[in-house]
């Protein structure tokens, strides 16, 4: 049983503005992508690293990626949606990876995942029977927006928050359940772990905390590198 990572990095994140897709934008020093993917090459259980670009991608080589050349592979096999780049990427690797092995996909936009969250995730999803995710308990209220507010945004209702997780990244299911889920989904699928879920099956949660953010909005990067600079201190 083999253990490997996908990176999705075929988007272009317009919610953070500007020209330079977001995975490249500098985050202490070095692409933001560049963080996703350090983690995941010092977790030796990781085989390897699949970095999944827009066949159109021009910056990628822009970068010298020294010290990881033997643990990623570059595939431009990138999709209009999250769902078609990670699917794209699974048929790509079919060729070496066997139905029960595991693979990991995980945000390139989640710069600060923390070595012993991912170790967690490994730890505990490695054995059960259809994999599992890093996810927070909601702790905040949480408001659902009037459908048509004629005046600005008006509160709706109040979601009761018992029992609801953020989800987050990595997300670890077996190539061939995971394949076969996200082919029946369909291309709008946001997050791997909903597709698993359609097919009647429950992902295991495991526990994580905020330090595991994604890069949204321009002031999470400012968020992300205080929380790198904390982490590796």
């Amino acid at each position: 049983m083999n253990f490997y990572a996908l990176i999705p990095a075929a988007g272009s994140g317009s919610r953070m503005g500007g020209t330079i897709e977001k995975q490249y934008l500098d985050l202490n020093a070095v692409p933001m992508i560049a963080h996703a993917m350090m983690v995941l090459a010092r977790a030796p259980r990781i085989t390897r690293i699949f970095v999944v670009l827009s066949p159109t991608d021009r910056r990628w080589n822009n970068y010298a990626w020294q010290g990881w050349e033997d643990r990623i592979e570059v595939l431009r096999c990138g999709g209009e949606t999250r769902a078609e780049t990670v699917l794209n990427s699974l048929d790509a690797i079919a060729k070496i990876c066997t139905p029960d092995d595991w693979v990991l996909v995980h945000d390139a936009a989640r710069p600060c995942l923390p070595d012993e969250m991912l170790a967690k995730l490994l730890d505990e999803v490695a054995d059960d029977p259809v994999g599992g995710l890093l996810a927070v308990p909601v702790a905040d209220t949480l408001k659902r927006a009037a459908a048509d507010p004629a005046s600005g945004a008006r509160v709706e209702a109040t979601v009761p928050r018992a029992g609801l997780w953020q989800a987050q990244t990595p997300q670890m299911f077996r190539h061939g359940k995971l394949t076969e889920a996200l082919r029946a989904a369909g291309a709008d699928m946001t997050d791997e772990a909903s597709a698993i879920e359609q097919l009647g099956l429950q992902p295991r949660l495991v526990e994580s905390d905020s330090r595991n953010l994604k890069v949204t909005y321009p002031q999470d990067l400012e968020l992300a590198g205080m929380i790198l600079r904390k982490l590796y201190e």
